[in-house]
């Protein structure tokens, strides 16, 4: 049954818990799924399987849970902290694991809670994110990145030619300055002063400072240090995986959104472990289709796994001549505009690539019905 597919992240929830209350060497439990994550996705065909499931509330009770869950980590963390005596080498695998969980599954379930038209599930979604230290970030998501996707003003977007090293930490700048900016513009619409009480950025503050006073009080200091190493762990690796999504891909502003301007990672375990954010081109058409109704985009260029593609990027000229140069290669020839190939051809010159539009032999698909 489909349903059971999307089951795989909460085992892998479970195993990170199992480990953390276990204590000892188990601490490291729930970060060893990374790399097993990895290599399943990698050795299993592309999932180009369109769902069959119809049953909403089945459907969302692993989303509930995995967005839940991984908070609770914490907790449990916390509490091994206090009643064991564990090694330093333990320890980081605990912060490892808290920091991991709040990547997969936590992010991609919270992004589908926010995503629902249902306030409560809404705030579910935006306070799971005390994982990644970002109780803010639906706002930059849906009203920036969504908007903005595939253009220069997208902070989502990574320009060819960055690495994941410059990108992440000015993601994760850029995007906080972003929400804040929206929130003192929406207040200033009311009436109200950008600084108004009622600011999403204090509510944010309160429930960060209670989280902590919960894992202060079951596990004491050293459980808030070790708790604030992950989030902040979980917060940059979060936003290292939007350099994937949308890599190089070019969009003019205010142009039309189409499924050719993102990059799908259709493997299965990406698919079911990432609630179907890595099978987003449907999504980004329209952003309050449920996960499961997401049509994978069989005509799109094939990426690797998503694991693989963090793994490689690590090693920027790994990630740009064995991946991404020859996806963008084929994207400017087989889905671009003319207008949007000259855009990628000033931005291949500024990052000292080949100007393989140039190319003889080189002839360019309709991008008017390719992806639209």
């Amino acid at each position: 049954m489909d349903y059971l597919k999307y089951w795989t992240p909460v085992v892998v929830v479970a195993i990170s818990a199992a480990g953390l209350f276990a204590g000892g060497d188990w601490m490291w439990a729930g970060i060893i799924t990374f790399p097993v994550l990895a290599i399943l996705d990698s050795i299993f065909p592309r999932d180009y399987s369109v769902r069959k499931m119809s049953n909403a509330a089945l459907a969302n009770i692993p989303i509930w849970l995995c967005c839940v869950g991984p908070v609770m980590l914490y907790f449990v963390f916390a509490w091994s902290l206090a009643h064991y005596e564990l090694t330093i080498w333990q320890k980081i695998g605990g912060i490892m694991s808290v920091a991991w969980m709040g990547v997969i599954p936590l992010v991609p379930a919270a992004h589908e809670l926010y995503h629902m038209r249902n306030p409560i599930a809404r705030t579910v979604g935006r306070y799971g994110h005390l994982c990644i230290l970002d109780c803010t970030r639906d706002i930059g998501h849906v009203v920036g990145h969504h908007i903005d996707v595939a253009t220069p003003d997208d902070g989502d977007t990574a320009s060819r030619g960055a690495t994941l090293y410059t990108f992440t930490p000015n993601a994760v700048v850029e995007s906080t300055k972003y929400a804040l900016r929206m929130e003192a513009g929406a207040l200033r619409k009311k009436g109200l002063s950008p600084w108004h009480y009622s600011h999403r950025l204090y509510r944010a503050l309160l429930a960060l400072a209670l989280f902590h006073v919960v894992i202060y009080l079951i596990g004491g200091w050293e459980a808030n240090v070790c708790g604030l190493a992950g989030q902040l762990i979980a917060r940059f690796w979060v936003e290292s995986f939007n350099y994937f999504q949308h890599y190089g891909v070019i969009r003019l502003k205010g142009a039309p959104i189409g499924r050719r301007h993102l990059w799908n990672h259709l493997g299965w375990f990406s698919r079911t472990c990432g609630f179907e954010i890595t099978n987003h081109a449907d999504h980004h058409l329209n952003s309050y289709q449920v996960y499961y109704k997401l049509v994978p985009h069989k005509e799109a260029i094939p990426m690797p796994s998503v694991f693989v593609c963090f793994l490689a990027a690590l090693i920027p000229p790994l990630w740009h001549e064995m991946i991404i140069k020859p996806a963008l290669k084929r994207w400017d020839a087989e889905f671009a505009t003319a207008e949007e190939r000259a855009i990628a051809r000033e931005q291949n010159r500024k990052a000292g690539w080949p100007d393989w539009q140039s190319e003889p032999g080189t002839e360019f698909g309709k991008a008017a019905t390719v992806g639209a």
